[in-house]
């Protein structure tokens, strides 16, 4: 990279920041409040417009005391309000003077992991919920393990109902004890444990009365203060190509750019770049977005980029560092998270979305399915059923540009599709490349 690079990236964490948006979602067990929590935190944050509020109001379904029932926010389709449960991700924006967030109401029944795993792909952080009265539970180390597995860098853990047993900062203590010791086996460094109450309002937006022992940040406070700028991918400059731009017009006849969004790192004008699969190199002359042209940009923003040489490039080809490259192979290994009525068909051929690229692909593998209730691995087994996580290995028939997910959910992160349904079948995340065979070492060899 260029000497600008070096002078302009030490202020990317700024700019990152003044985007605001911040992305979460919600999970817990049935009637743990989840939806209540979210209604809450739109009612007192002042986010409810309205007419939403005047619906409430005259909803027929109250809660003792005559109080509106602040989950059907969120719970809208008529089954989650006549069974009191989520059935179907819920996706809600509200925004403070602060920051903007868009959140995501997800189911907590193991059937509908797949919801799950929907909503908190693409979140920055995740909010489990806790029922004080229960402690952590099987279905809190299954959220866990998700939120986990999708690479979220932030948990929330909200140990919710505390009004249901006195506000005791023992209870508290406890749950928050047991949950730390299971935390070590999740690849999690940002854990933050508030009490709560939902139905109350109790540090959601409001500091507690009855719990001033607890001197940590609302709900809403620490969602406007953690700070995300930090976890996108700088470090690996990665460009999949969308669209080529030829606009065919006398005026601009002479124009090629190249669209699509910045899955990492930090492009700036000037920078060498490598396309890939051909190995082609040239440089990056102009950086187009709709508001005009930038001296650099950065994941995930949405450019177009010009380049000094002409080189054939397409849809699903991918612009990179040629001094920081990405794997290339047609052989990787990944976590699935099986979305489909059909069980998984070792053998079958799927598509595979990944980035911008679409190939077909062959399940050679299934290594072992994930016993989620007790982090265990279960090998032997040869199929995934709807809602089961495994660990497969994939063959594609052309080679595919990627780096873990654990650097990259962009680059590292897919969609299976069967090619005759058209059906989303099962989530990816790709692993890092399993190491080759140490070279035998021979004493005396003599040719």
């Amino acid at each position: 990279m260029n000497e600008t690079a070096h002078t302009t990236t030490s202020g990317l964490a700024d700019d990152l920041d003044r985007i605001e948006l911040l992305r979460f979602t919600t999970a817990g067990s049935v009637d743990d409040g989840k939806s209540t929590l979210i209604g809450r935190l739109l009612h007192d944050s002042k986010s409810i417009f309205e007419d939403q509020m005047e619906a409430l109001q005259r909803s027929t379904d109250l809660t003792g005391g005559g109080e509106i029932n602040l989950a059907n926010l969120t719970d809208g389709l008529r089954a989650e309000r006549e069974q009191g449960i989520t059935i179907d991700v819920a996706y809600r924006y509200f925004a403070t003077p602060r920051r903007k967030f868009i959140v995501a109401d997800t189911p907590g029944h193991v059937q509908y992991t797949r919801n799950m795993v929907t909503g908190a792909s693409t979140s920055n952080l995740a909010i489990i919920l806790i029922d004080a009265r229960k402690g952590v539970i099987e279905q809190t180390r299954r959220h866990s393990y998700i939120a986990s597995l999708l690479g979220i860098p932030h948990l929330v853990v909200c140990v919710n109902k505390m009004d249901l047993v006195d506000y005791a900062e023992a209870v508290f203590r406890d749950i928050e004890a047991d949950y730390n010791k299971f935390s070590t086996r999740l690849n999690v460094k940002d854990i933050t444990f508030i009490p709560v109450s939902a139905l109350k309002g109790d540090n959601i937006v409001e500091r507690s009365v009855p719990m001033a022992w607890y001197e940590g940040p609302t709900l809403l406070d620490h969602l406007e203060e953690v700070h995300i700028a930090n976890d996108r991918d700088l470090t690996h400059p990665r460009f999949p190509v969308q669209y080529v731009i030829r606009p065919h017009t006398q005026e601009h006849h002479d124009f090629r750019g190249f669209a699509g969004q910045v899955a990492g790192g930090v492009f700036h004008k000037g920078d060498p770049v490598m396309v890939m699969p051909s190995g082609k190199q040239s440089t990056i002359t102009e950086i187009y977005t709709h508001d005009g042209p930038l001296d650099f940009a950065y994941a995930p923003m949405s450019v177009t980029l010009r380049l000094a040489h002409e080189i054939d490039i397409s849809r699903g080809d991918m612009l990179v560092d040629p001094e920081n490259l990405p794997h290339m192979d047609t052989h990787i290994e990944a976590m699935l998270c099986w979305m489909d009525e059909q069980p998984m068909n070792r053998g079958r051929k799927y598509l595979i979305k990944h980035t911008s690229h679409t190939v077909r692909s062959m399940i050679k593998e299934l290594k072992f399915r994930m016993d989620i209730e007790q982090l265990e691995e279960v090998e032997g087994v040869d199929t995934l059923s709807l809602n089961e996580i495994g660990r497969v290995a994939l063959k594609t028939t052309t080679p595919l540009l990627y780096d873990p997910y654990v650097n990259n959910r962009q680059t590292g992160g897919f969609i299976l599709i069967d090619e005759v349904t058209h059906r989303t079948v099962a989530a990816g995340m790709i692993c890092e490349p399993p190491k080759p065979p140490p070279e035998p070492e021979f004493e005396g060899y003599v040719i």
